[in-house]
């Protein structure tokens, strides 16, 4: 199940039910400390060199006892209970490894550190500005430019309204405990959070609140998409038509076919215009790829429409603007709209009970409700809202860190897969293609905001385990990567 973002209120209320109900608080502590060294483990080498910064709270205790399950490497515990002494101890932990401060990167599994910060320094009862000691020792930790990891909430962030109170650790990985806190998905909060992980079973009772914002876990698709069955044949996985590429732009279809295809619908067709037909035909296999022209036909078994990659040539015919719009109030089938097609869409509603998804950036999320992107990203869950109603209760992608999955009403919830290296051209065709393939199959399109979910969660992935093996991979790396993350292997 998704998890709510929760208020620190509600942390608190969450945790003083479980006490109540006879949950040990030394129990969940222990758990946390275990499940932290887990993790760690699997993002350091052997004889890495690591210094928990363990302050006086339970956030402390969290931290100091992952020690003891540290196995095979170099582990100081740095108790900080006075800023001034924390400081010259964090000051010769470094004077006595020249060498091992090394530049952070992205804190996935299989980065093989030789040196790792854990910051357990405040948790989420920071909620005063910091005194300038404070803001010293965060601020020396900051420019040592080591990897860190922080325990819950970044020493300094405020975890209820996401702003640094003075001075903030800018992490490298948050691992937050139980729930993700609301100030840590708000923009202001991620320059200090980065990359977001949550535990969500630390030993408390099941979560008694529940909330309209939810994070996404890889748990959430356990068994999706469903083992196929053996008495099965193509026509049974659904038809999927790309209408994509124009001059300048042809790559964007081939990327959003071979996504398309990753998902493995029965058939994928790309149809594109006459002058980019070679370049994109003669780069693909299995999919068919046709010329678009006036009055053309859907061929009779297609299930799912995508449209948008490529198409930002700007003489694309009025005609294939025109079938599009058409095509997207009227046909029954699932449609994603991306990319230069998001502004040829008719504002207003569709045929009743049609899928229809639309993946903005939030460039492309200004521009349809002429707003500005600062205002979008200060408000994404209503930016959201705003786009599913203006184009008919559609369900929204608002791409970006963090992406959010939503419509008019009901749940909204948060990606918590991918990483900066999805900031390349073609990565936005290529899940546009990737959805598109996974909503043409029947049986997905039934569950279709899971299976929007999915795709997003999915593609995240790909990427995270890019990162991890060849980290200058490029978006021709990707489609490869989503082979071995088949949510079938569930």
């Amino acid at each position: 199940m998704p998890v709510p973002v929760l208020t620190v209120t509600r942390m608190r209320e969450w945790e003083k039910a479980s006490w109540e109900a006879g949950r040990k608080e030394r129990e969940v502590i222990a758990e946390v400390g275990r499940l932290l060294a887990r993790r760690i483990l699997d993002l350091t080498a052997p004889g890495a060199d690591i210094l928990i910064l363990a302050g006086k709270g339970h956030n402390g205790d969290d931290a100091r006892l992952a020690e003891p399950h540290l196995r095979d490497r170099k582990v100081t515990v740095q108790r900080v209970t006075d800023p001034a002494p924390g400081l010259a101890g964090f000051e010769q932990w470094c004077r006595e490894r020249p060498g091992r401060a090394a530049p952070a990167r992205c804190l996935i599994a299989g980065a093989n550190l030789p040196v790792l910060v854990i910051d357990g320094l405040f948790g989420i009862g920071l909620n005063r500005p910091l005194d300038d000691a404070w803001i010293r020792l965060l601020r020396a930790i900051n420019e040592s430019r080591l990897p860190v990891l922080s325990v819950d909430v970044p020493s300094g962030l405020n975890g209820e309204t996401g702003q640094a109170e003075g001075e903030a650790l800018r992490a490298d990985l948050t691992i937050t405990l139980g729930a993700p806190k609301a100030g840590l998905i708000r923009p202001s909060a991620w320059e200090y959070v980065n990359r977001l992980e949550v535990l969500p079973e630390i030993g408390l009772i099941p979560c008694p609140f529940d909330s309209e914002l939810c994070w996404t876990l890889p748990e959430d698709f356990a068994g999706f998409p469903p083992r196929r069955r053996a008495a099965t044949h193509k026509g049974t996985y659904g038809h999927v038509v790309i209408f994509a590429g124009s001059p300048g732009y042809h790559g964007a279809a081939v990327l959003a076919a071979r996504a398309a295809a990753r998902a493995r619908p029965g058939l994928v067709t790309v149809v594109t215009l006459q002058v980019t037909y070679v370049p994109i035909a003669s780069q693909l296999q299995s999919a068919m790829v046709h010329v678009w022209e006036p009055g053309f036909q859907l061929p009779n078994a297609a299930t799912a429409l995508v449209f948008g990659p490529g198409l930002a040539a700007p003489d694309i015919p009025e005609g294939f603007r025109d079938q599009l719009r058409d095509f997207w109030v009227d046909q029954p089938m699932p449609m994603v709209a991306d990319a230069s097609g998001l502004d040829w869409l008719p504002a207003g509603t569709f045929k009743r009970d049609a899928i229809r998804v639309i993946t903005p950036h939030p460039g492309e999320a200004a521009r349809l409700l002429g707003s500005a992107v600062a205002d979008i990203q200060s408000d994404r869950p209503a930016a959201v809202r705003q786009l599913s109603r203006r184009f008919g209760g559609c369900l929204v992608v608002l791409k970006g860190h963090q992406t959010l999955i939503g419509s008019a009403g009901g749940a909204q919830y948060l990606n918590s897969s991918g990483n900066p290296g999805l900031a390349q051209g073609g990565s936005g065709d290529l899940l546009a293609g990737l959805l598109g393939g996974l909503l043409a199959q029947p049986a997905l399109a039934g569950e279709p905001v899971r299976a929007v979910r999915h795709g997003v969660w999915w593609h995240g992935a790909a990427a995270d385990r890019l990162a991890g093996s060849l980290p200058h991979w490029t978006l021709e790396d990707l489609p490869g990567a989503l082979r071995s993350l088949d949510g079938e292997a569930n």
